[in-house]
């Protein structure tokens, strides 16, 4: 799966040259984060207007249509994770009321889809990481801080500042016993 500045998505099989689907076509929004869930039926797109779409993988026409398609923030959705099976989703990035990590249910229509949203991270959330034996996410901010939640007590457990710049990655070991994180600087 690739995604481009000009806001294109097109998703290749390793031994074809030629593109398999085309979910976007360029002149949308800078992608700026695309997983598949963890059984591989599903994409999504984040971008820099703060929009997730989500489509089907294994489409038979050349340029379908997301099943799913929000705005998750006001100005920008720099990540996401799909929870569990894919139902559940988090969203990082920046809103004009801090909102900056959110959890939705992709099953009820999208007006009602927001089940909580974390007020976090001043100047907007850049990363997000989820810790499925924990039931935790990990976000990483602007201004170099840590926010680690608890999503089935939708609380806040610890913030803390890890940099002095932007976090820009996380990890997660798969013992879910260490994470790291990356800066800017």
């Amino acid at each position: 799966l690739t995604g481009a500045q000009d806001g294109s998505v097109r998703m290749f099989e390793w031994t074809r040259p030629q593109q398999l689907v085309c979910f976007q076509q360029a002149g949308n929004a800078r992608v700026t984060r695309m997983y598949f869930n963890a059984q591989g039926n599903k994409c999504g797109v984040a971008d820099g207007e703060g929009f997730l779409s989500i489509w089907q993988v294994n489409q038979t026409t050349s340029n379908p249509k997301p099943y799913l398609s929000w705005q998750c923030h006001s100005k920008t959705t720099s990540d996401f994770a799909f929870i569990t099976s894919s139902s559940l989703v988090a969203t990082s990035g920046q809103s004009n009321d801090n909102r900056n990590v959110c959890l939705w249910d992709t099953l009820v229509s999208s007006g009602n889809s927001l089940i909580h949203a974390f007020t976090c991270h001043d100047h907007g959330a850049t990363v997000l990481q989820y810790a499925p034996k924990h039931q935790l996410l990990i976000s990483g901010g602007r201004k170099g801080y840590i926010c680690i939640f608890d999503i089935r007590q939708r609380q806040t457990l610890f913030t803390f500042q890890a940099h002095e710049s932007a976090v820009k990655a996380l990890a997660l070991d798969p013992s879910e016993d260490y994470f790291v994180t990356g800066s800017a600087e």
